[in-house]
């Protein structure tokens, strides 16, 4: 099957926000299991703390098929994952677990840089060319507006997807290992990758 190219749509409707939780889960859901356990809890509560004004979305014959966060310093795709919106859908005990939980997946934007926030990509359209489309959006996001780099953090058992992120010339510029914190967040290690705007 090859697919035809997706339309990109930047940020989505609020009918469509259990579709991107959906998506979320499929590509993240084992790596958030330990701050919350159960899916439909997950499903929840990522249906409530997305902000669709920082992602792209890919349609394909009008059904979203993917979706691509990104972070600045204005806000990111799960800026809704805060304390107080966790406390707000899971109560405060659990809230305040995920909470601290999810502070250990932290990244800060720093000034001229844009910050990946995720890419997720239905499992049924997978090695179709919809994250590099995705991942193509987000870079010509950063260029038009004047962003110097873009960085992404990838997990060290996702061997495919930093394939992908240097034939589209991100370059590894740190490596991280936390073999201690496996049974929390699911990997043990992570590289952080920059793609450079102004020499592309």
């Amino acid at each position: 099957m090859r697919l035809a190219k997706c339309t990109l749509k930047h940020g989505w409707d609020i009918c469509e926000s259990g579709k991107i939780a959906e998506l979320y889960e499929m590509a993240f859901g084992e790596k958030f299991a330990s701050a919350i356990s159960k899916k439909s809890g997950r499903l929840t509560v990522l249906e409530k703390s997305f902000l669709p004004q920082f992602s792209y979305i890919a349609l394909f014959e009008g059904k979203v098929v993917g979706v691509a966060g990104f972070k600045t310093s204005e806000g990111s795709l799960t800026g809704g994952l805060d304390i107080n919106g966790l406390v707000a859908c899971l109560g405060f005990v659990k809230g305040v677990k995920a909470a601290l939980l999810f502070s250990l997946f932290e990244r800060k934007a720093r000034k001229n840089e844009l910050l990946m926030d995720g890419i997720a990509v239905d499992t049924k359209y997978r090695g179709l060319g919809i994250g590099s489309q995705l991942l193509d959006a987000i870079i010509d996001y950063a260029a038009q507006n004047k962003y110097d780099s873009v960085r992404l953090d990838v997990i060290d058992s996702n061997v495919r997807a930093r394939k992908l992120y240097e034939a589209k010339g991100f370059i590894a510029t740190k490596q991280e290992y936390y073999p201690y914190l496996k049974f929390l967040l699911g990997f043990s290690g992570s590289t952080t990758m920059h793609y450079n705007i102004k020499s592309s």
